[in-house]
This record gives structure tokens, C-alpha cells and sequence, in this order.
């Protein structure tokens, strides 16, 4: 049922529901169909005819309605809205849309769980995917992040390790525990991030109701060519409200599409949700003075390094008409920037730059720009040409560049060229130098209230006390005491480990 009044409220929010009864039926070249409710066959009770086009259409079609599920960020909503900047951000960025006090520009989000499939429970304990796509006048922007504020890992070749350790056992197809702490235990960088992870806000009790990351550094880059790096938030003006293990575990018994029915019907209703985001800004020559590597996304900018400052309001106000076309078909990338805005040198963000056009390439085709819920506002102009599902209609002999006749060639060049830098360097493979891998997990361990502390150890020591193999949980358990010495020990006691074996492994760090 509540999955029948989303469709519903769906349909009457876009205004289609009084048309959609109108229109008749007809192939997908547009023949109007004759019968819908038999098929063709060699008399009453003879076999059916193969003649029959609109049959074998209407089958084929059906047998092809599936496209490959994510591999991350399976399960998720989405929703339209308008982002207006709050001023002239100009001397940082070229970028047009934070150019302009009150600019408002068209955006479309998603929201997403990251681990599990499609049709898995919207209360799991979870990175929430927060993907913004921003439809600006020079081309769409996406603003891909989460709503914790760091990473498991730095580094994108250990990404596949990560998400296979996730995910269902390839032998028994279900999630193990030992799997996935048997691979952190061997990143020690993951400590922070689990300590955000295992409090509650693990289990948003909304996509309204949470806050949104970039999670990396970014470059913003201003028309003279200088370099700012920043660091996106979102801030949620509806307040941050999460779920406790025992309030999740009753929001799912009555309805495990939760978020998404808030979502749409509080839209649907006027409530329009809203956030502001905020950046915090550091210059290049500040990158060596701290502690931990700034660009190092397992870790946060302290307020006392780099205040925020706020840039902008994101409000929604639209569901999609068709959940498939509009979200399913929905591709964001961190490589989908406008000039103005860079990747900077953070090694796991270098990779997703490459790894997300793929994916979407190999799930939806080379023309998944193409697909309206992805396409720009603005016009495009390249020479790539063809593939699957084309629909670019060029019309010109001319699909290079340079020519003679100057078409396609580009424009005022060096106002839109990458930022420059002085690079002197070996090549190597090699491991940060400022790890720091417990530091500031201990301090979000201390800024804890004590219910919210015994919530983490309860929902750490569910988990961790699922492990069979009890060099995994030393090897964790010495993670969070190295963090914060209270933090372990309440870790050995939940779990009745011996104090001595967790300690031989911290003394041997």
C-alpha cells in the first residue's frame, strides 16, 4: 500500500494522473494498438503467432526493463529543487553559480544507502550518498558526497578491497561481519570514520533530516588563476534527528521505504526540505602546517583551521514523474565540473574521477549525458559522436577539430584552462607521510554525550561480537584504544576481551 500511494502521489505531483487516462495506447513507434488483451494465435486453440509485433514488442521490451544495479549506492530517492547563492564568490571561483547574490539555479538530488541493493531496507546502518547536480549556465556541476564528513579509506585502489569486503559473502550470500572488520582492521585510517558510522548517525532518521559532505578538498580556481582549496557542507535547516538500533529496528517493521516516504510526502505536502551549504577555504601554502594531510579524506577541517562560511541555500520542491527515468537513470561524478572548480590531489577523490564515468558508461551507455535527467540546460557542443541510443542530431562535416571553417573551435582558452602548477617529483608508491589515524576519531569519541557514547560501544560491540575469529576483534579493539584509551576499555568490557591481548597489539604499533 505504501508503495502504491508514492506512485500515486508521484503521478499527481508531476500533474500527469487526469492526462495519463487519456492518451491511447500505441507501439513504440506509435501505431495504435488494437487489442491489449489477447494474442494473436492460429485459431481459438491454436499456437500464437510470431506475426504478432505488438505481442513480441510488449515481451521484449518487459524482458529488457533492468539495467545493471549500482555497485554502490543501489537504494536511493531523488528530488528536484533550486540552489540560490548568497553572494559574489568570485574573487575564489570562477564558477557561475556561487557568482551572484540571489542567483538561483535548477538542481536535482540523490539520496542513497551505499552498501545495499535496490529494495533493501532504508533504516540500515549506513553511509547516506548525498549527490547534487547542479544545472548551471556553463554546464551541469555535481557535488558528490555523503552525510558523514569523512571516508573509510584515502586511497581509491583500495576501493574494490572495501566494497567486496562489504558486501554479501560470495560463498553464502549474505553480509559477514568478519568479512568487513577483517578488512578494516588492516586500515587503521577507518577509525575515525566508524566511530561516525556506529553513533546514530549511522541511522539517519531522514534524507531530511541529515547533514551533507563533500568529504574531499576540492580546488576553486578565480579568473587570475589562484588556487583556494575548500572543503563543502551541508547543513540541514530541518535539524539533524537519527535513529537509535532499537528505534530503527521499529521504524523498519512498519516500513522499510521510511525515508523515502518522508521525502515525498513532505514535498508533496509544501514542506519543502532545505540546507545551506558552507565552505571552508585553506590556501595551498597551508597545507603542510598541520597534524594530518589536509587532503586526506579521513579526516575533517577543525572549525578552529578553517571556519565555515556560508555560500548558499539548496531548497526541493519537485518529486520526479517517473522514478526510473529521473532517479534510476540518474549519473552524478565527481569529474563533472564547471571551470572554476578542480579535483585536488587527494588520491581516493583522483580515483573516483576516473571510476564514476565508467560505471555509468557501462550501466547506461556512452550517451547517458544524453538522458534528460542528466543532460545540461545549456547547449552542447563537442565532437563525440555515436554509440548506443545517439541522439546528439549533429548536422555539420565537421566533427574535429581544428578547421578552416572554425567551427566547434574553442574560445577565449585561457580563461577556461585547468589551473597550473609547479610539480617537481619522483614517481612512487608510497603511503602519506601524516596519517595520524587516531587522533581525531578520540576527539569525537570525547565530544560524545554519555548516552551517545554507550549507544556507539552497544552498536560496535553488536557487530564486532559477531566475529568468530578473535585476532580481527584485537586488532579493532586496539584501533579504538589508541583513539581514546575510555573508548577501548569500554570495548574490551562489552565484548569480556582480555586486556592484555588487546594491549600487546597497541604497544606493538
Amino acid at each position: 500500500m505504501l508503495r502504491k500511494s508514492l506512485l500515486v502521489l508521484a503521478i499527481a505531483a508531476s500533474g500527469q494522473f487526469a492526462m495519463a487516462q487519456q492518451k491511447p495506447l500505441t507501439t513504440n513507434t506509435g501505431a495504435p494498438v488494437g487489442n491489449n488483451q489477447n494474442s494473436k494465435t492460429a485459431g481459438e486453440n491454436g499456437p500464437v503467432l510470431l506475426e504478432d509485433v505488438h505481442l513480441i514488442e510488449k515481451l521484449a521490451s518487459f524482458d529488457r526493463e533492468r539495467i545493471p544495479e549500482r555497485v554502490v549506492h543501489a537504494r536511493g530517492a531523488g528530488a528536484y529543487g533550486e540552489f540560490e547563492s548568497y553572494g559574489d564568490f568570485s574573487q575564489f571561483t570562477k564558477a557561475s553559480l556561487f557568482n551572484g547574490k540571489g542567483k538561483k539555479t535548477p538542481l536535482f538530488i540523490r539520496f542513497s544507502t551505499v552498501v545495499h541493493e535496490q529494495g533493501s531496507p532504508e533504516t540500515l546502518r549506513d553511509p547516506r550518498g548525498f549527490a547534487v547536480k547542479f544545472y548551471t549556465d556553463q554546464g551541469n556541476y555535481d557535488l558528490v558526497g555523503n552525510n558523514l564528513p569523512v571516508f573509510f579509506i584515502r586511497d581509491a585502489i583500495k576501493f574494490p578491497d572495501m566494497v567486496h569486503s562489504f558486501k554479501p559473502s560470495p560463498i553464502y550470500n549474505k553480509q559477514d561481519q568478519e568479512r568487513v572488520f577483517d578488512f578494516l582492521s588492516h586500515q587503521p585510517e577507518s577509525t575515525n570514520m566508524l566511530t561516525y558510522l556506529y553513533s546514530n548517525l549511522g541511522t539517519p532518521a531522514s534524507y531530511r533530516e541529515m547533514d551533507g559532505f563533500g568529504v574531499h578538498a576540492f580546488k576553486w580556481v578565480n579568473a587570475q588563476g589562484e588556487v583556494t582549496y575548500v572543503k563543502y557542507n551541508w547543513k540541514s535547516l530541518q535539524g539533524v534527528r537519527s535513529l537509535t538500533a532499537a528505534e530503527a529496528s521499529q521504524v523498519q517493521a512498519k516500513d522499510h521505504t521510511h525515508a523515502t516516504t518522508d521525502l515525498y510526502e513532505q514535498i508533496g505536502k509544501g514542506n519543502f526540505p532545505s540546507w545551506e551549504l558552507t565552505v571552508q577555504m585553506m590556501k595551498p601554502e597551508d597545507l603542510d602546517k598541520f597534524d594530518f594531510n589536509p587532503l586526506d579524506p579521513t579526516k575533517i577541517w577543525p572549525e578552529s583551521v578553517a571556519p565555515s562560511i556560508k555560500i548558499g541555500k539548496m531548497t526541493l520542491n519537485r518529486v520526479p514523474g517517473n522514478f526510473f527515468e529521473e532517479v534510476e537513470q540518474s549519473a552524478f561524478s565527481p569529474a563533472t565540473l564547471v571551470p572554476g572548480i578542480e579535483p585536488s590531489e587527494d588520491r581516493l577523490l583522483q580515483g573516483r574521477v576516473f571510476s564514476y564515468f565508467d560505471t555509468q558508461r557501462y550501466r547506461l551507455g556512452a550517451n547517458f549525458q544524453r538522458i534528460e535527467v542528466n543532460a545540461p540546460k545549456v547547449e552542447v557542443n563537442s565532437n563525440n559522436q555515436n554509440g548506443a541510443f545517439s541522439n546528439r542530431g549533429k548536422n555539420s562535416n565537421i566533427n574535429y577539430e581544428p578547421s578552416v571553417t572554425k567551427q566547434g573551435t574553442y574560445v577565449d582558452s585561457k580563461q577556461h584552462e585547468y589551473a597550473t602548477r609547479k610539480i617537481d617529483a619522483e614517481t612512487m608508491q608510497r603511503a602519506i607521510s601524516k596519517q595520524n589515524n587516531f587522533a581525531q576519531a578520540g576527539e569525537l569519541y570525547r565530544s560524545l554525550s554519555e548516552a551517545d557514547k554507550k549507544h556507539l560501544i552497544s552498536n560496535l560491540a553488536g557487530d564486532l561480537g559477531q566475529i568468530r575469529n578473535k585476532v580481527i576483534v584485537h586488532k579493532m579493539v586496539s584501533h579504538f584504544y589508541q583513539a581514546d584509551a575510555d573508548y577501548g576499555t569500554r570495548l574490551m568490557k562489552a565484548l569480556k576481551l582480555n586486556k592484555n591481548d588487546v594491549m600487546a597489539l597497541v604497544a606493538s604499533k
